[in-house]
This record gives structure tokens, sequence and C-alpha cells, in this order.
């Protein structure tokens, strides 16, 4: 086949990465012939509260967890399944990714690196669970915390659930985010903005707003997040791997506090727009940058 039309079938060669189901998303991000999923639909750990309020649950609650290797490196991908309760976090599928992690740190802890990716694609605590969800969130999140000592913890956002609630932090947590443009980031979802705060505030039906407020490329442009790739599976894996190669950062974005105060003090609440925000968070970056290399 020529170049020419080689380049032409590029394209529509592509396997796109949000299509994908959560098991086949972490089968993807793994060394081929590595992945091995722990507790999975066959173990049927299922939520026990779903089925008293009368919602029939899935064997592997949502939540899919991976070993295998990245790079020839042992990894654990804990991969949420937006198709079941819109990827919303219950005791089982929360405590199956803290659990995960928590291992991966002992590991980490006895000299065995162990390269943990989480795939967020959740709106977040599980409403019919919801103080168990919370609880387990919270360990999630100190996994993070305590694993990021040791290894990069690499969170991937592609679409189109996004990730909001508590799993955001979780997500604000990590050592590296990857995003789609289709990936969305927020503390609250748009539904719930327009709910609580009325149509004037944001309104939700409005997805071009939206995605131009919370989408992936936004959150890219203003240091919430740290790289933007193509709604592609081989561009995905990339970007994780890349990751990785970077090491633990100096500073993790959760530990630059005073940073983010500052750029949001130059944010005028009244009257936020995508644009006001680009400019202040690259204005600053930038600035922040020259002193770096000064």
């Amino acid at each position: 086949m020529n170049t020419v039309a080689t380049a032409h079938l590029a394209p529509m060669l592509r396997e796109s990465f949000i299509e994908l189901p959560a098991r086949e998303r972490a089968r993807s991000l793994l060394d081929a012939g590595t992945f091995r999923e722990l507790l999975g639909p066959f173990d049927k750990i299922e939520s026990p509260w779903l089925p008293l309020q009368g919602v029939v649950c899935q064997a592997d609650d949502g939540c899919v967890i991976a070993r295998g290797t990245i790079d020839g490196e042992p990894a654990v991908v804990a991969a949420i399944e937006s198709a079941f309760q819109g990827g919303s976090i219950g005791e089982v599928s929360g405590s199956k990714i803290a659990a995960a992690l928590e291992l991966a740190l002992r590991d980490c802890e006895r000299g065995k690196i162990v390269r943990p990716v989480v795939l967020f694609e959740t709106g977040g605590v599980r409403l019919q669970e919801a103080n168990l969800g919370l609880a387990v969130i919270a360990e999630i999140q100190a996994a993070i915390v305590a694993l990021r000592r040791h290894v990069p913890v690499v969170g991937v956002i592609a679409g189109m659930v996004g990730c909001f609630g508590g799993m955001s932090l979780a997500a604000a947590l990590c050592s590296y985010l990857v995003v789609t443009k289709q990936g969305r980031l927020g503390m609250n979802g748009p539904e719930v903005i327009e709910q609580e705060a009325g149509i004037d505030e944001l309104d939700a039906s409005d997805r071009r707003r939206v995605w131009q407020l919370i989408g992936g490329e936004q959150r890219a442009a203003t240091a919430l997040a740290d790289q933007l790739v193509d709604d592609d599976a081989d561009a995905v894996r990339i970007a994780v791997r890349s990751a990785f190669e970077q090491g633990v950062p100096a500073a993790h974005r959760s530990e630059q506090v005073d940073v983010f105060l500052n750029r949001l003090a130059q944010i005028d609440p009244a009257s936020v727009t995508p644009e006001s925000m680009r400019d202040v968070f690259n204005r600053h970056g930038q600035t922040e940058s020259r002193k770096e290399q000064a």
C-alpha cells in the first residue's frame, strides 16, 4: 500500500478509547498479554445495598481492577465503568479501588515499585450508598497521597461521563492527569449546578458552554490537567507511559496551594469566562516558569 493511501486510512484505523468498556480500557493500557483481572465478574463481589432498593446489581459493581505491566514494569489499573449507575462509587466498587492502591503501596514500601493508573469515569458517590461511598472515596484519596511519595499516580479522564464529586478530588490528587477534549472535570456536574444555583448560573443543556468551562481542553489549558490527547487508545497509552517516565513531580498540584490561590485571586467570580480563566492561568504559568528558569 502506498504512503498516501496509508495516510488517508490512518484516522480510520484509530481505536476510540472512549467507546471501549472499562475492562478493555484497562487492557489497552497494559502490555499485550499481561492483563489479569482481580475480583472479576465470576467472583460475584456485588453491592449488598442495591437490591434492597430495587436496583439490579452488576457482578463487578462497575469497577475493573487489573494487574499487568506497563513498559515491562508491574502495574495496576483501576477502571470505572460508566455504563453501570453512571460510574458512581459505592461500597464495593470504591473498596476495590482503595484496596488495589493500598496493595500497590505495600509493594512500593517494600521496594517493589508498582505503577498505578486510575481511569475516572464517574459522577461521584452512589446516592444509594451515600455514606459508605463517601467513606471509601476518602480511603481512595488517602491511598493516592501515600502512593505518590513512591511512584507517580496517573489518572485518565476520557469521557463521556467525566469526573465529578469526591472523585474529582481524587483525580486532582494524582501526580499526572491525562484528558481528552470529550472528558470533563468538576466538583459539581452541570445538572447539579443548574439545580442548586439556577439556570442563570449555568444552563446544563448548553453543551458547548459546559465543555468550554470544564471540558478537557479547558482543564489542560488552565493547568488542572497535564496532557490533552485525542480520543485514541494508542494516544492514551503513550500519554500514560510518558507520565511514568517523568517520575514523581517535585511538587504535586495539590501541594501548590499558594500558587493556585494567587491565580484564583485574579478571577472575578461574578464574570468568570473560559477566556478569563485561560488568560490568568497562562499568564501566571509563564511568569512562574520564567522564575524557575532564572
